[in-house]
């Protein structure tokens, strides 16, 4: 007889019946991928304002057209949905973002069955970085034109973002050299073993070995090309002579980061409004300080947004006279620190001969009750 819980016995209790795991099952299940998400997710809040963009600056890229050849291209839609999505989740790596598509149900519904992978989202964002960057201005635009965001005040500050660069990649000139050689002749041998007709491996490996040839020798030549702008940046004819760059990452600096260490590294500029807290400007340097970042800054938020800030606030690391009287000029006023003066007896809020107009209205400013609230 069975007992009440379903565990078979007779007189004394019998072994449970279970059902367990048996992964290697085959199954066929139906999937809806309109189910995955319930009707008020963000993923589909945010596709509806990707499919009002305009994004035919994507769409004029396309190789693939009517009956030519050529396989068809991932719609831009999918792949600018996903970085928007991917950024807002705070993901910035192609390899996660295309981890993501396969297991995660938000990125899934995004792709809507349309298979991507990590080289795909990397080129996409690197081939079409002015069009994203003009796609920013568009929905700036709008949030700007229904009061969503306001240019009265705007606070700038910057992060050092690690590089993907590993400190053991940087080399100097004749290093860099005898890696472009070597890897030129690493792309010759892999195309001509690509054309035996003993080559035993697939196609797909053999295009997969050509594209890593290439990019390698595209990385060192890159890394040879940034070797003057790395010397410049040293201040010391010795240190000019030592100047070495990444190979895997030619752009980045080692720059001194947070926690007191020496790696490679971005330094990230974003410019947020304060009103609504969006960002309204970003731009990415390989300058190890802040001091010269104000002006660009405000230059790139003019010309995405075509308004200049009335008021701006940044950190002493941005302080430069010459930025405080550029943006004075412009009728922006600057908030920032000034620095503490060497002898305790020195007022530093008081205007020296030497100030610009615009400097000694500086000084003076920062000293009264309004500044301080403000700042």
């Amino acid at each position: 007889m069975a007992d009440e819980a379903g565990v078979e016995g007779s007189g004394a209790r019998g072994a449970p019946r279970i059902v367990t795991a048996n992964r290697a099952q085959l199954q066929l299940r139906p999937q809806d991928l309109e189910s995955l998400l319930p009707a008020d997710h963000r993923a589909r809040a945010l596709w509806m304002v990707v499919d009002r963009l305009d994004l035919s600056r994507f769409y004029a890229a396309i190789q693939a057209r009517g009956s030519d050849p050529g396989r068809p291209a991932i719609d831009p839609k999918v792949l600018v949905a996903l970085w928007l999505y991917a950024t807002s989740e705070g993901v910035g790596s192609a390899r996660e973002l295309a981890r993501l598509c396969e297991r995660h149900d938000a990125y899934r519904w995004l792709c809507g069955g349309v298979r991507v992978n990590h080289h795909t989202l990397s080129d996409f964002r690197v081939e079409h970085g002015a069009a994203l960057d003009a796609l920013l201005t568009q929905v700036l635009g709008v949030m700007l034109h229904q009061g969503l965001v306001r240019l009265e005040r705007v606070t700038q500050d910057g992060m050092r973002v690690r590089a993907s660069a590993g400190a053991a990649s940087f080399r100097r000139e004749a290093t860099l050299r005898r890696c472009v050689e070597a890897a030129r002749e690493q792309v010759a041998a892999v195309k001509e073993a690509g054309e035996r007709p003993a080559d035993p491996r697939t196609a797909r490996q053999q295009a997969a070995a050509a594209r890593a040839a290439r990019e390698r020798e595209k990385r060192v030549t890159r890394a040879l090309a940034e070797l003057p702008a790395a010397r410049d940046a040293k201040r010391e004819d010795a240190a000019k002579a030592k100047a070495r760059v990444s190979m895997t990452d030619p752009d980045a600096r080692v720059m001194k980061m947070a926690d007191g260490g020496y790696r490679p590294a971005y330094n990230v500029q974003l410019a947020t409004a304060v009103e609504g807290r969006v960002i309204v400007g970003v731009q990415v340097t390989n300058a190890g300080t802040d001091l010269a970042q104000l002006t660009p800054m405000r230059a790139a938020v003019e010309q995405r947004t075509g308004q200049q800030p009335r008021e701006y606030l940044v950190d002493g690391g941005f302080v430069q006279l010459e930025s405080i009287a550029a943006a004075a000029a412009d009728g922006v006023t600057v908030y920032a620190p000034v620095r503490k003066p060497p002898r305790a007896d020195i007022d530093p809020h008081v205007a020296k001969p030497t100030d610009a107009p615009a400097v000694a209205a500086w000084r003076v400013r920062m000293g009264t009750e309004d500044a301080k609230t403000i700042y």
